[in-house]
């Protein structure tokens, strides 16, 4: 089995029975997106295998030993960057992983891997916008502004990447979904 094939499955596996946030979308979806965003880069074959895994740690029961057991390291050194703690409030996660992406500046996988995310992210809310209008922002625990604020940092930290249409595309939504 190659390596797509098996970080799809264990990513499938991993986050069955999930779902997008106040939708009745498979929480798969999202994952799936983040790795196809990172294959339209050219990216290599392990950031996009990052990119299928990148919620299990921090979303389901799967441990950093699991995913040491299946996979390289590079793989698990990215889904690892990418786990939140949560047992951290929103505010503090956030801070710590806009301070991470600063430290990574010239870690572009790194830094790939967060604006593939962040991108599905703001896809997925600006679509929601296009049916719901305004009450988007229900469905999460800090409101519009938060979420401005963060999204905001994430572009300004993901700068190096400004030649990427990944890249632009974040930009773009984010003044869709924030600033139009």
């Amino acid at each position: 089995m190659n390596a797509y094939t098996k970080a799809i499955c264990f990513a499938s596996k991993a986050h069955f029975g999930q779902f997008r946030k106040g939708t009745d979308l498979p929480y798969i979806v999202h994952p799936f997106e983040v790795a196809m965003i990172l294959m339209e880069a050219c990216s290599n074959e392990n950031i996009v295998c990052a990119g299928l895994l990148h919620d299990v740690i921090e979303d389901t029961s799967i441990t950093i030993e699991d995913i040491k057991s299946q996979f390289n390291e590079q793989i698990v050194d990215l889904v690892i960057r990418h786990s939140e703690n949560k047992t951290l409030s929103w505010e503090e996660r956030k801070q710590n992983n806009i301070l991470l992406l600063e430290k990574e500046y010239n870690l572009k996988d790194s830094l790939m891997l967060s604006c593939a995310d962040k991108l599905s992210n703001l896809r997925s809310i600006f679509m929601d916008m296009e049916i719901v209008g305004d009450n988007v922002w229900q469905k999460f625990k800090r409101g519009k502004d938060k979420q401005k604020w963060y999204y905001g940092e994430i572009i300004r930290v993901l700068e190096p990447l400004g030649n990427l249409d990944m890249y632009m595309e974040l930009k773009t939504l984010y003044n869709s979904v924030f600033i139009d």
